[in-house]
Protein backbone atom coordinates (compact mmCIF):
# COMPACT_ATOMS: atom_id res chain seq x y z
CA UNK A 1 0.00 0.00 0.00
CA UNK A 2 1.32 4.08 -0.48
CA UNK A 3 2.07 6.18 2.10
CA UNK A 4 0.26 9.25 1.66
CA UNK A 5 3.31 10.81 0.75
CA UNK A 6 4.28 8.76 -1.89
CA UNK A 7 0.94 8.55 -2.98
CA UNK A 8 0.95 12.03 -4.32
CA UNK A 9 3.13 11.38 -7.18
CA UNK A 10 1.17 8.64 -8.87
CA UNK A 11 -2.15 8.63 -10.14
CA UNK A 12 -4.62 5.77 -11.53
CA UNK A 13 -7.06 6.14 -14.34
CA UNK A 14 -9.57 3.52 -16.40
CA UNK A 15 -11.12 3.57 -19.67
CA UNK A 16 -14.09 1.82 -19.68
CA UNK A 17 -12.75 -1.86 -20.82
CA UNK A 18 -12.35 -3.03 -16.88
CA UNK A 19 -13.04 -0.13 -14.86
CA UNK A 20 -13.70 -2.67 -11.88
CA UNK A 21 -9.98 -3.79 -12.18
CA UNK A 22 -9.23 -0.32 -11.93
CA UNK A 23 -11.18 0.24 -9.06
CA UNK A 24 -9.87 -3.08 -7.21
CA UNK A 25 -5.92 -1.97 -7.98
CA UNK A 26 -6.62 1.50 -6.52
CA UNK A 27 -8.32 0.11 -3.41
CA UNK A 28 -5.32 -2.34 -2.87
CA UNK A 29 -3.05 0.40 -2.91
CA UNK A 30 -5.14 3.00 -0.83
CA UNK A 31 -6.26 5.35 -3.87
CA UNK A 32 -8.74 6.15 -5.87
CA UNK A 33 -9.33 6.18 -9.64
CA UNK A 34 -8.92 9.47 -11.43
CA UNK A 35 -10.75 12.17 -12.46
CA UNK A 36 -11.59 11.08 -16.13
CA UNK A 37 -14.82 11.43 -18.73
CA UNK A 38 -14.69 9.21 -21.46
CA UNK A 39 -17.71 9.30 -23.85
CA UNK A 40 -18.62 9.48 -27.34
CA UNK A 41 -19.25 12.26 -29.60
CA UNK A 42 -22.40 11.94 -31.62
CA UNK A 43 -20.86 10.28 -34.45
CA UNK A 44 -19.22 7.90 -32.06
CA UNK A 45 -15.58 8.99 -31.98
CA UNK A 46 -14.23 8.82 -28.50
CA UNK A 47 -14.05 11.73 -26.22
CA UNK A 48 -11.73 12.16 -23.29
CA UNK A 49 -12.03 14.68 -20.53
CA UNK A 50 -9.31 15.09 -17.78
CA UNK A 51 -10.65 16.24 -15.04
CA UNK A 52 -7.42 17.16 -12.51
CA UNK A 53 -3.97 17.77 -12.47
CA UNK A 54 -1.35 15.39 -13.81
CA UNK A 55 1.54 17.35 -14.88
CA UNK A 56 4.61 16.15 -13.60
CA UNK A 57 2.92 12.58 -11.89
CA UNK A 58 3.47 8.89 -12.89
CA UNK A 59 0.24 8.05 -14.65
CA UNK A 60 -1.16 4.52 -15.04
CA UNK A 61 -3.85 3.84 -17.16
CA UNK A 62 -5.47 0.40 -16.70
CA UNK A 63 -7.21 -0.78 -20.02
CA UNK A 64 -7.34 -4.62 -21.90
CA UNK A 65 -7.76 -4.09 -25.20
CA UNK A 66 -10.32 -6.59 -25.32
CA UNK A 67 -14.17 -6.95 -26.21
CA UNK A 68 -17.05 -6.47 -26.62
CA UNK A 69 -15.65 -3.53 -29.02
CA UNK A 70 -12.20 -3.77 -29.02
CA UNK A 71 -11.41 -0.93 -31.05
CA UNK A 72 -13.58 1.45 -29.17
CA UNK A 73 -11.21 0.34 -26.06
CA UNK A 74 -7.81 0.85 -28.12
CA UNK A 75 -8.65 3.99 -29.26
CA UNK A 76 -9.83 4.81 -25.18
CA UNK A 77 -6.56 3.56 -24.63
CA UNK A 78 -4.46 5.72 -27.12
CA UNK A 79 -6.77 8.83 -26.84
CA UNK A 80 -6.23 9.07 -22.93
CA UNK A 81 -2.72 8.46 -23.20
CA UNK A 82 -2.15 11.55 -26.02
CA UNK A 83 -4.27 13.91 -23.21
CA UNK A 84 -1.34 12.95 -20.64
CA UNK A 85 0.97 13.61 -22.74
CA UNK A 86 -0.32 17.10 -23.65
CA UNK A 87 -0.54 17.54 -19.91
CA UNK A 88 2.92 17.30 -18.84
CA UNK A 89 2.35 13.79 -17.30
CA UNK A 90 5.99 12.84 -16.31
CA UNK A 91 5.46 8.53 -17.18
CA UNK A 92 2.38 6.69 -18.69
CA UNK A 93 1.99 3.31 -18.08
CA UNK A 94 -0.57 1.63 -19.69
CA UNK A 95 -1.36 -1.49 -17.51
CA UNK A 96 -3.00 -3.71 -20.62
CA UNK A 97 -3.97 -6.95 -19.16
CA UNK A 98 -5.20 -8.64 -21.91
CA UNK A 99 -2.92 -7.57 -24.93
CA UNK A 100 -5.25 -7.78 -27.96
CA UNK A 101 -4.80 -8.14 -32.05
CA UNK A 102 -1.59 -10.04 -30.38
CA UNK A 103 -3.18 -13.26 -32.16
CA UNK A 104 -1.02 -11.94 -35.47
CA UNK A 105 2.57 -11.88 -34.65
CA UNK A 106 4.24 -12.84 -37.62
CA UNK A 107 3.51 -13.37 -41.61
CA UNK A 108 2.15 -17.38 -41.44
CA UNK A 109 1.17 -16.48 -45.50
CA UNK A 110 1.75 -14.03 -48.23
CA UNK A 111 0.33 -10.25 -47.67
CA UNK A 112 -0.42 -10.94 -43.89
CA UNK A 113 -0.63 -8.28 -41.07
CA UNK A 114 1.37 -8.08 -37.87
CA UNK A 115 -0.92 -6.52 -35.61
CA UNK A 116 0.80 -7.17 -32.73
CA UNK A 117 3.49 -4.65 -33.82
CA UNK A 118 0.92 -2.61 -35.24
CA UNK A 119 -0.36 -2.14 -31.68
CA UNK A 120 3.24 -1.73 -30.42
CA UNK A 121 3.79 1.74 -32.77
CA UNK A 122 0.66 2.91 -31.82
CA UNK A 123 1.06 2.79 -28.16
CA UNK A 124 4.43 4.40 -28.38
CA UNK A 125 3.50 6.91 -31.01
CA UNK A 126 0.37 7.99 -28.61
CA UNK A 127 3.22 8.81 -25.89
CA UNK A 128 3.04 5.31 -23.62
CA UNK A 129 6.63 5.07 -22.35
CA UNK A 130 5.88 1.72 -20.20
CA UNK A 131 3.59 -1.26 -20.64
CA UNK A 132 2.69 -3.75 -18.06
CA UNK A 133 0.72 -7.09 -19.62
CA UNK A 134 -0.35 -10.36 -18.65
CA UNK A 135 0.31 -13.51 -20.55
CA UNK A 136 1.02 -12.12 -24.07
CA UNK A 137 -0.31 -14.88 -26.62
CA UNK A 138 3.30 -14.97 -27.93
CA UNK A 139 6.55 -13.53 -25.65
CA UNK A 140 8.58 -12.25 -28.32
CA UNK A 141 5.76 -9.38 -29.06
CA UNK A 142 7.68 -7.71 -26.18
CA UNK A 143 10.73 -7.23 -28.98
CA UNK A 144 8.13 -5.18 -30.72
CA UNK A 145 8.78 -2.02 -28.42
CA UNK A 146 11.05 -0.22 -28.00
CA UNK A 147 10.14 1.08 -24.75
CA UNK A 148 9.75 -1.11 -21.21
CA UNK A 149 7.74 -4.12 -21.14
CA UNK A 150 6.49 -5.93 -17.78
CA UNK A 151 5.25 -8.64 -19.58
CA UNK A 152 3.79 -10.72 -15.91
CA UNK A 153 2.34 -14.34 -15.60
CA UNK A 154 -0.67 -15.42 -14.91
CA UNK A 155 0.00 -19.24 -14.46
CA UNK A 156 1.11 -18.85 -10.62
CA UNK A 157 -2.25 -17.21 -9.36
CA UNK A 158 -3.69 -20.09 -11.59
CA UNK A 159 -1.51 -22.70 -10.40
CA UNK A 160 -2.09 -21.75 -6.78
CA UNK A 161 -5.85 -22.16 -7.03
CA UNK A 162 -5.60 -25.49 -7.99
CA UNK A 163 -2.60 -26.32 -5.26
CA UNK A 164 -5.56 -24.72 -2.54
CA UNK A 165 -8.01 -28.09 -4.17
CA UNK A 166 -5.27 -30.80 -2.50
CA UNK A 167 -4.39 -33.11 -4.61
CA UNK A 168 -1.60 -35.14 -4.41
CA UNK A 169 1.39 -34.22 -6.99
CA UNK A 170 1.63 -37.81 -8.20
CA UNK A 171 -2.49 -37.51 -9.15
CA UNK A 172 -2.24 -34.67 -11.44
CA UNK A 173 -0.37 -33.60 -15.06
CA UNK A 174 -0.29 -30.67 -16.66
CA UNK A 175 -1.47 -30.70 -20.45
CA UNK A 176 -0.57 -28.33 -22.94
CA UNK A 177 -2.72 -27.75 -26.16
CA UNK A 178 -0.47 -27.70 -28.34
CA UNK A 179 3.29 -27.47 -28.72
CA UNK A 180 3.32 -23.63 -29.15
CA UNK A 181 2.14 -23.84 -25.02
CA UNK A 182 5.05 -26.20 -23.75
CA UNK A 183 7.23 -23.67 -21.68
CA UNK A 184 3.98 -22.20 -20.52
CA UNK A 185 3.08 -25.64 -19.46
CA UNK A 186 5.72 -26.68 -18.17
CA UNK A 187 5.82 -23.14 -15.59
CA UNK A 188 2.58 -24.61 -13.97
CA UNK A 189 3.82 -28.01 -14.11
CA UNK A 190 7.05 -27.02 -12.01
CA UNK A 191 4.56 -24.95 -9.73
CA UNK A 192 2.15 -28.06 -9.31
CA UNK A 193 5.39 -30.74 -9.11
CA UNK A 194 3.53 -32.92 -11.30
CA UNK A 195 4.85 -34.42 -14.67
CA UNK A 196 3.20 -32.97 -18.27
CA UNK A 197 1.69 -34.03 -21.20
CA UNK A 198 1.39 -32.37 -24.92
CA UNK A 199 -1.73 -32.58 -27.73
CA UNK A 200 -0.62 -33.26 -30.37
CA UNK A 201 -2.74 -31.04 -33.04
CA UNK A 202 -3.30 -29.69 -36.26
CA UNK A 203 -5.46 -26.55 -37.42
CA UNK A 204 -7.13 -27.08 -40.81
CA UNK A 205 -8.40 -23.87 -41.01
CA UNK A 206 -8.50 -21.03 -38.04
CA UNK A 207 -11.05 -21.72 -35.22
CA UNK A 208 -10.37 -25.46 -35.69
CA UNK A 209 -8.66 -27.75 -34.40
CA UNK A 210 -8.28 -31.54 -34.73
CA UNK A 211 -6.21 -33.98 -32.41
CA UNK A 212 -3.66 -36.35 -33.82
CA UNK A 213 -1.53 -37.39 -30.77
CA UNK A 214 -0.68 -37.30 -27.20
CA UNK A 215 2.58 -37.03 -25.76
CA UNK A 216 2.65 -38.25 -22.21
CA UNK A 217 0.64 -40.31 -20.10
CA UNK A 218 -2.66 -38.87 -18.23
CA UNK A 219 -4.36 -42.26 -17.85
CA UNK A 220 -5.85 -42.45 -14.27
CA UNK A 221 -5.01 -38.75 -13.47
CA UNK A 222 -6.17 -35.38 -13.11
CA UNK A 223 -5.72 -33.49 -16.19
CA UNK A 224 -5.55 -29.98 -15.80
CA UNK A 225 -5.04 -28.03 -19.65
CA UNK A 226 -3.41 -24.93 -19.43
CA UNK A 227 -3.20 -22.07 -22.42
CA UNK A 228 -3.50 -18.35 -22.85
CA UNK A 229 -7.01 -17.86 -24.40
CA UNK A 230 -10.43 -19.42 -24.90
CA UNK A 231 -12.36 -17.57 -27.50
CA UNK A 232 -14.61 -20.66 -29.01
CA UNK A 233 -13.38 -23.01 -26.80
CA UNK A 234 -13.53 -25.08 -29.81
CA UNK A 235 -9.65 -26.04 -29.20
CA UNK A 236 -10.18 -26.60 -25.35
CA UNK A 237 -13.44 -28.49 -25.41
CA UNK A 238 -11.52 -30.89 -28.23
CA UNK A 239 -8.66 -31.38 -26.21
CA UNK A 240 -10.88 -32.42 -23.20
CA UNK A 241 -12.38 -34.74 -25.25
CA UNK A 242 -9.52 -36.44 -26.33
CA UNK A 243 -8.01 -36.35 -22.93
CA UNK A 244 -10.99 -38.42 -21.51
CA UNK A 245 -10.49 -41.26 -24.71
CA UNK A 246 -7.00 -40.88 -23.10
CA UNK A 247 -8.34 -42.11 -19.88
CA UNK A 248 -7.95 -38.84 -17.82
CA UNK A 249 -10.24 -39.21 -14.47
CA UNK A 250 -10.63 -35.84 -14.13
CA UNK A 251 -10.29 -32.34 -16.38
CA UNK A 252 -9.98 -28.77 -15.38
CA UNK A 253 -8.59 -26.08 -17.44
CA UNK A 254 -6.41 -22.98 -16.47
CA UNK A 255 -6.72 -20.10 -19.15
CA UNK A 256 -5.57 -16.39 -18.23
CA UNK A 257 -7.63 -14.59 -20.80
CA UNK A 258 -11.86 -15.37 -20.96
CA UNK A 259 -12.76 -14.34 -24.54
CA UNK A 260 -15.16 -16.65 -24.87
CA UNK A 261 -17.11 -15.66 -27.66
CA UNK A 262 -20.26 -17.84 -29.33
CA UNK A 263 -20.82 -20.63 -28.88
CA UNK A 264 -18.10 -20.74 -26.02
CA UNK A 265 -20.84 -21.35 -22.99
CA UNK A 266 -22.60 -24.15 -24.70
CA UNK A 267 -19.61 -25.75 -25.82
CA UNK A 268 -17.66 -25.64 -22.40
CA UNK A 269 -21.36 -26.59 -20.34
CA UNK A 270 -21.59 -29.72 -22.27
CA UNK A 271 -17.63 -30.84 -22.41
CA UNK A 272 -15.74 -33.11 -20.00
CA UNK A 273 -14.46 -30.09 -18.65
CA UNK A 274 -15.27 -30.05 -14.69
CA UNK A 275 -14.15 -26.33 -14.02
CA UNK A 276 -12.75 -23.93 -16.16
CA UNK A 277 -10.65 -21.51 -14.21
CA UNK A 278 -9.60 -18.06 -15.83
CA UNK A 279 -8.60 -14.12 -14.38
CA UNK A 280 -10.68 -10.77 -14.48
CA UNK A 281 -7.88 -9.43 -17.24
CA UNK A 282 -10.96 -9.18 -19.17
CA UNK A 283 -14.31 -8.76 -17.40
CA UNK A 284 -16.91 -11.44 -17.65
CA UNK A 285 -20.14 -9.56 -18.39
CA UNK A 286 -23.16 -11.77 -16.74
CA UNK A 287 -24.31 -13.33 -19.72
CA UNK A 288 -21.18 -14.92 -19.81
CA UNK A 289 -20.99 -16.45 -16.12
CA UNK A 290 -21.60 -20.09 -15.92
CA UNK A 291 -21.35 -22.90 -13.08
CA UNK A 292 -18.24 -24.36 -14.59
CA UNK A 293 -16.18 -20.97 -14.75
CA UNK A 294 -13.88 -19.46 -11.75
CA UNK A 295 -12.61 -15.71 -12.44
CA UNK A 296 -9.70 -15.46 -10.19
CA UNK A 297 -8.37 -11.55 -10.09
CA UNK A 298 -4.93 -10.43 -11.05
CA UNK A 299 -5.71 -6.68 -8.95
CA UNK A 300 -2.93 -8.17 -6.62
CA UNK A 301 -0.24 -8.83 -9.04
CA UNK A 302 -0.64 -5.66 -10.72
CA UNK A 303 -1.21 -3.29 -8.03
CA UNK A 304 2.15 -4.78 -6.72
CA UNK A 305 3.72 -4.54 -9.77
CA UNK A 306 2.85 -0.79 -10.46
CA UNK A 307 3.93 -0.06 -6.72
CA UNK A 308 7.30 -1.54 -7.74
CA UNK A 309 7.19 0.49 -10.86
CA UNK A 310 6.01 3.44 -9.09
CA UNK A 311 9.38 3.26 -6.33
CA UNK A 312 11.98 1.82 -8.74
CA UNK A 313 12.18 -1.52 -7.20
CA UNK A 314 12.67 -5.25 -8.97
CA UNK A 315 9.59 -6.02 -10.61
CA UNK A 316 11.05 -9.87 -11.41
CA UNK A 317 11.03 -10.76 -7.86
CA UNK A 318 7.17 -11.00 -8.42
CA UNK A 319 7.78 -13.77 -10.62
CA UNK A 320 9.37 -15.52 -7.41
CA UNK A 321 5.89 -15.11 -5.39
Amino acid sequence: MLDEQAGKGMKIFSGNANPDLAREIAAYLGTKVGDAVINRFNNGEVQVMINESVRGKDIFIIQPTCGPIVNDNIMELLIMADAFKRASAKHITAVVPFYGYARQDRKARGREPITAKLMADLMTTAGITRLVTIDLHAAQIQGFFNIPVDHMPGGPLLADYVKEKGFAPEDMVVVSPDLGGVSRARAIATRLECSIAIIDKRRPEPGVAEVMNLIGSVDGKIAIMVDDIVDTAGSLTEGAKALKKFGAKEIYACVTHPVLTDPALSRISQSEIKELIVTNTIPLPPSKKHPKIKVLSVAPILAETILRIYNELSVSQLFEK
